[in-house]
């Protein structure tokens, strides 16, 4: 397994001091954002793939780093009912897809999207109960009509580009949010798609994230390292939905937190652990939510916390069975 960071904190700084800085936490990788929610800072796909000298730059600067590309990230909603902006994400997208291919990247991170609730929306509508029967309605349209559809022509044209990892993150308000919508979507379409597995978005709704590593074995792409504290002084009284500003830490019934300060060792080991029986041996991205913390102090002490207990030989033999 290898430790890396999502750069996208780091957008305040051009890109080569942002690779300078991730190795010098003595990580191996770097996950990029591409454009849409993560922004474009380090990276902008349209731009490097119309001219080669840039491209080249490009490659340069992340080979001279050392560090390896775990993945291009275009986080986006390219189902929204808003033509204008789902025409933005959809087409940083495919730009990502084509760039990942060009400089062989194995993976490119997004959402699934979430569309509105008729085809003539303004906004996401995401469904969270069957009933009244509207709901219900809504979902199917949503799915059948505009998700499906959608994700077998785009992870046609990742396979046609040789890009065969698709990975959408699991995240309240999209259509994929936990393990059996992000199935659901991967066995309506393609194995193409897979999970960008970050478990912080599990812990608020009642998920294991080690239990979810199992359920979504073999359909892995990508990792998240990101922790959630719950608090549950808060929780008890109005449950884990939470929509108060994430800087309002005191009265929230969740925050995100760096890895190690919502869930501990014996959390984070098991599910490395189970990463690796269920066949992911890849890399764990640190992405840095924490309100909490600089980016430089939280960064440098996920980094020193991982790399305590990161897997970095291969699994050894049973020699003594």
């Amino acid at each position: 397994m290898k430790v890396g960071i999502f750069s996208s904190i780091l957008s305040d700084l051009p890109l080569e001091q942002a690779l300078d800085h991730i190795a010098s936490l003595h990580c191996d990788c770097v996950e990029i954002g591409t454009g849409a929610y993560p922004g474009d800072a380090h990276c902008k796909p349209a731009d490097l793939l119309a001219d080669d000298g840039k491209l080249t730059e490009f490659v340069a600067a992340i080979r001279q780093s050392g560090l390896e590309i775990s993945s291009l990230s275009c986080h986006g909603n390219p189902l929204h009912p808003d033509a204008a902006l789902a025409r933005e994400h959809h087409e940083v997208f495919r730009s990502t897809v084509r760039l990942a291919s060009r400089i062989d990247v194995p993976v490119v991170t997004t959402f699934s999207g979430c569309p509105g609730d008729h085809p003539g929306a303004k906004y996401p509508n995401w469904v969270t109960c069957p009933w009244p029967n509207d709901f219900r309605t809504i979902l199917q349209w949503q799915w059948e009509q505009i998700a499906i559809p959608y994700w077998t022509e785009q992870t046609k044209f990742a396979a046609d580009h040789g890009v065969t990892k698709i990975a959408l993150e699991a995240h309240p308000g999209f259509l994929v949010y936990n393990p059996e919508t992000m199935l659901r979507l991967r066995d309506a379409t393609s194995a193409v798609l897979g999970a960008n597995l970050d478990p912080s978005h599990f812990f608020w709704q009642g998920i294991d994230p080690v239990k979810a590593v199992r359920k979504l074995s073999g359909a892995i792409h990508h990792v998240h390292a990101k922790d959630t504290f719950l608090y549950k002084v808060n929780a008890d009284f109005d449950g884990y939905l939470d929509t108060k500003p994430y800087s309002d830490e005191k009265n929230r019934a969740w925050i995100f937190r760096t890895v190690g300060y919502g869930h501990g060792a014996d959390f984070w080991t098991d599910f490395i652990s189970t990463l690796r029986i269920c066949g992911y041996d890849g890399v764990l991205s640190m992405e840095h939510e924490d309100s909490l913390m600089t980016p430089a102090e939280g960064l440098r002490k996920a980094v020193e916390f991982l790399q305590s207990i990161v897997l970095r030989e291969p699994k050894g033999a049973v020699t003594w069975s």
